[in-house]
Parts: C-alpha cells; sequence; structure tokens
C-alpha cells in the first residue's frame, strides 16, 4: 500500500508525456486521483519497478478469467528512467506472471500516431488486432499472444 503514492506519480507523468506526444488531453488516466489509483491496487494486479525506494514504472492488468485473457493499463515509467530496460523488464514479469495464470493473450490500447509507443509493443511480440476512435483520437487495439 506504500506504493501508492508513486504509483500515482509514474502514472501522472507519463501520461502527461502522452497527452503531449499525442496532441490532446482528453486522456482518462489524467483525472485519475489517488483513490483510484488505491481502488486499483486493491482490486487489479499492479506492477511496481523500483530503483531503491522509489517507485520509477508501473502497470495494472485485469485479468478476465473466463476468456483466459487479460488487458493491461496505465503502463508508464518516469522519463529519465526511459531507455534503461525498465519498461522491458516489467513487462517480462507480467508475460511470466499470466502464463502462470494461464492466460492466452494480452491486449492494451495506445495512441495509434504514438510510433515510438507502437515500435516499442512491436518489439515486445505484440500487434494491432484493430483501430478505435471511441476516445476521440485513433486509438490502437494491440495482442500479444502467450503461447
Amino acid at each position: 500500500m506504500h506504493d501508492i503514492q508513486g504509483i500515482f506519480e509514474v502514472t501522472k507523468q507519463a501520461f502527461l508525456n502522452y497527452a503531449k506526444m499525442i496532441g490532446t488531453d482528453n486522456i482518462d488516466a489524467l483525472s485519475e486521483d489517488y483513490c483510484k489509483v488505491k481502488s486499483d491496487v486493491l482490486g487489479k494486479h499492479v506492477y511496481v519497478a523500483c530503483i531503491g525506494s522509489r517507485v520509477v514504472g508501473s502497470l495494472r492488468i485485469e485479468l478476465n478469467d473466463k476468456e483466459k485473457t487479460a488487458y493491461l493499463s496505465r503502463f508508464g515509467v518516469l522519463q529519465e528512467y526511459y531507455n534503461l530496460g525498465v519498461g522491458k523488464k516489467l513487462l517480462n514479469l507480467v508475460y511470466a506472471e499470466m502464463i502462470s495464470m494461464g492466460v492466452k493473450k494480452i491486449y492494451l490500447h495506445t495512441a495509434s500516431k504514438a510510433s515510438r509507443l507502437i515500435n516499442f509493443y512491436y518489439r515486445q511480440g505484440f500487434y494491432i488486432e484493430s483501430v478505435s476512435y471511441d476516445k476521440g483520437y485513433p486509438r490502437a487495439l494491440l495482442v500479444k499472444e502467450l503461447f
């Protein structure tokens, strides 16, 4: 529970950068408050990356046991820790955990205009399944099959 403030700060910084990257401020994560983060920590699988006692990255997973799928959200790393492998290590941990839980696919959304993010996810084995405009900008639904 002591990581909630760190998760909140990582999410805010990461999604402010995301909003700038895609040119919109209509990002749900930016309206999230401490109580919402706490609720997710209690109700979802939340993973954090720490350096010392500082939270430098986090992500949240919601499982669909019936479908054997997972939905990844609020994935972020503090900008000063970009390109150090923090995000990749977090994802590798998640893949191993999800496989051990019998999950077959992991889904996530990201802006289809965010080429840096799309390329990162491609390198992780995700591919675009579809694109929607439900949030007012083109968002790609990506999927990674865990076999």
